[in-house]
């Protein structure tokens, strides 16, 4: 079996990260990157990507960036498909793209932000794993990695829809698990905490919400993205062979389940 932290590398292996411009994205493909995996990252703007990634190869990583809006059909297919050309093979997808553009209550989300919500958290998730899932099973099976939340477990206070989505994010998980068992397809989900983000930056945005916050989290901190970055490589790795179907939270002790 060679030495047990062989299990953790990812040599040879190609992984597809969504949302990998910034934040937690950005952090896991470049951990992917060191661990021996060649990774194309993927979000909506060029720039943004073309900088993270020119920042893993200054590393001495391997990295392509394609743009694409995760939430949309035409554009999910063009990034499989030229994940696959570039590289041949896509061994781990990690659906982290995410979007939450209401804070307050759930009534008052009108019909244009629920959509959003859903088209990019939930059914771009689902139709980037469908798309990633013939190429995985062709060669042999993959591992899929879908970004929760502790939203998704315990609702949020002024994130109702977001938490809903990220609850089906969870379900979806457990789903797919379930059906691609057959394909040689592991499929997992990470459940963070409130992490330093630009992207949750409004729910630590004063002293007053950030010292609310850290009352329910028994590590007395805010999570940073290379907090997440553990759990991920332990899912998409080896070392999790014998692990599907499960949600693995990182929240410093804020949700005991």
């Amino acid at each position: 079996m060679g030495r047990i932290t062989d299990r953790f590398r990812l040599d040879g292996k190609t992984a597809l990260v969504t949302g990998a411009s910034r934040g937690i994205g950005e952090a896991i493909a470049r951990a992917f990157a060191d661990a021996g995996a060649r990774v194309v990252l993927s979000s909506r703007k060029q720039e943004d990507l073309e900088q993270a990634a020119d920042r893993i190869k200054a590393s001495g990583g391997d990295a392509y960036a394609v743009t694409a809006h995760a939430g949309r059909t035409e554009d999910i297919k063009s990034l499989v498909d030229r994940a696959v050309d570039r590289y041949g093979r896509i061994d781990v997808l990690v659906n982290n793209a995410g979007t939450n553009p209401v804070f307050g209550p759930i009534i008052g989300v009108d019909e244009k932000a629920w959509d959003k919500i859903f088209e990019v958290n939930l059914r771009g998730f689902f139709f980037l794993s469908k798309e990633v899932s013939s190429v995985m099973s062709d060669r042999g099976g993959g591992v899929i990695i879908n970004m929760a939340s502790v939203a998704g477990i315990k609702p949020g206070i002024g994130l109702g829809a977001y938490s809903i989505s990220k609850a089906g994010v969870i379900m979806l998980t457990r789903v797919l698990a379930q059906e691609w068992t057959g394909l040689n397809i592991r499929v997992n989900a990470i459940a963070p905490g409130v992490i330093k983000t630009r992207f949750a930056a409004a729910l630590y945005s004063s002293p007053e919400l950030e010292e609310e916050i850290l009352r329910g989290i028994s590590i007395k901190r805010l999570g940073e993205p290379d907090d997440i970055v553990g759990a991920a490589l332990f899912l998409a790795s080896d070392a999790s062979a014998y692990v599907t179907g499960q949600t693995l939270v990182v929240d410093g002790g804020g949700v005991m389940v």
